[in-house]
């Protein structure tokens, strides 16, 4: 939902609180979920699951529910933007114990610079919830008069908070400029402000799927859908199990085994289970192993609504004894998911360099634990959806030195069509998301992945 320029309009006074008011409801869950995720580092995927999520969140109806996750969404996405303009509207910078005044802001200015939400109902809707709320009730006629001069300054003050930089936190920019250079880093802080295309891996036929769906398939044969408008359990062929959601970077690794049919494969961190799907889809007999019953029972749904099968294990990788080892073995390990924050801008406020150097602690360690699955001659992608070589190329590097009966099969370009510039000089893959560019930006990019092929010596 994005914003065109609006006509000035003449200042109104403050709606008086009203906790019954259509749409307050909605915006206080935005700003107490906004809170969650920025003061205490909580998933947005969880607070706003439907099933599972914050009990405020679950009791709203379905069109208020999207409605917080669309004030959510660019709320985080476009965090440092916003916070300039409010800066640019205020005096005195707010009080340091203000956070409750500062997310109502940042709600409210979100709906006004980049929603379809009308200016009026933003505005007075955030000062009654200002109004009714003890910590910020005296600051309701500073909310008034902020949000009331961005929607009349919208414009001039917009390009003030232009920069990409503005919306990424320093520590991620920093290791992004060192890890690819600054033009790249800032290309990728660009892209993560501009909504992306929803991508489907096809149970069968991607151009079938293209065509049902009024979509294009990439040179990689992920099926993209840009612009598409409703829930995805209503698109065509979802009840049929002829698809399945999958960003274009995730279906890559399963690609690099080759073919699969008719070969043992494990999938050893396999919720949600798109790559587990590919597996099957390509005649692989596979063993999904996942340390979560909750995950792994969302897993064996998404397998029966694609009719697919695969043998699933639940426990953790360092108790798990198969029968045999396996011809070809997947470790998409836990990581930071920066590559994700596209999708997830909730990931760029939740993340610490302290989580990223932990993260790859327990990579190396899943690494080795499932080299140790893998049979003679049998292959083992190791991958993950981080844009930090030290959770990537560096856990690789020190997995292969200490590893000698493992070496590097390296990535080929007609392996990957379109994406060659992915393929480094070690041989493993690596995207951006300011890679897989197309005939616009909301049609372009990818997840930032991470993946290395390591054969096993027969």
């Amino acid at each position: 939902m994005s914003k065109n320029a609006k006509p000035q309009r003449p200042a109104r006074p403050a709606a008086p609180a009203n906790p019954d008011r259509p749409g307050l409801a909605s915006r206080r869950v935005a700003t107490r979920l906004l809170s969650a995720v920025v003061d205490t580092r909580t998933s947005l995927d969880g607070l706003t699951d439907r099933k599972h999520g914050h009990p405020e969140f679950r009791a709203l109806e379905a069109r208020d529910q999207a409605l917080v996750k669309a004030i959510l969404t660019v709320a985080l996405r476009r965090r440092g933007t916003i916070g300039a303009v409010i800066a640019a509207c205020i005096e005195k910078p707010l009080p340091a114990g203000a956070a409750a005044l500062r997310h109502i802001l940042h709600v409210g200015a979100a709906q006004i610079l980049f929603l379809d939400v009308p200016d009026a109902a933003a505005v007075d809707l955030a000062v009654s919830q200002a109004d009714a709320d003890p910590r910020s009730a005296r600051f309701a006629r500073l909310v008034n008069a902020v949000l009331r001069r961005i929607a009349r300054e919208r414009e001039a003050l917009l390009p003030a908070g232009d920069d990409p930089r503005l919306d990424t936190p320093a520590w991620l920019l920093e290791r992004w400029t060192a890890a690819y250079g600054e033009r790249e880093a800032l290309a990728i802080a660009a892209i993560h402000r501009v909504p992306a295309p929803l991508d489907f891996t096809a149970r069968r036929d991607p151009a079938d799927v293209a065509r049902m769906l009024g979509a294009e398939v990439l040179p990689t044969g992920t099926v993209r859908l840009t612009g598409g408008e409703g829930a995805v359990g209503e698109l065509p062929g979802f009840a049929a199990g002829d698809w399945w959601v999958q960003d274009a970077a995730a279906a890559l690794p399963v690609r690099l085994f080759g073919d699969l049919a008719g070969r043992r494969a494990a999938d050893l961190c396999a919720a949600p289970g798109g790559k587990t799907a590919q597996m099957a889809a390509a005649g692989a007999r596979v063993t999904a192993l996942e340390i979560s019953a909750s995950r792994l029972r969302r897993l064996g749904e998404n397998l029966a609504r694609l009719g697919l099968e695969a043998q699933t294990h639940l426990g953790d990788l360092g108790d798990f004894r198969p029968d045999a080892p396996f011809d070809a073995v997947l470790l998409d390990a836990p990581c930071s998911s920066t590559g994700t924050i596209r999708r997830h801008p909730d990931v760029a406020w939740t993340k610490t360099t302290e989580e990223v150097e932990k993260l790859a602690g327990v990579q190396a360690r899943m690494l080795r634990q499932g080299a140790a699955l893998v049979a003679p001659g049998g292959c083992l992608v190791f991958s993950n959806c981080s844009l930090d070589p030290g959770e990537g190329e560096a856990v690789a590097r020190a997995f292969l030195a200490e590893t000698p009966d493992f070496a590097v099969e390296p990535v080929r370009p007609d392996e990957v069509p379109g994406l060659g510039e992915a393929i480094t000089g070690e041989g493993f893959l690596r995207t951006t998301p300011a890679m897989l560019g197309r005939a616009s930006p909301e049609a372009s990019g990818l997840d930032g992945f991470f993946a290395a092929r390591l054969r096993r010596a027969r």
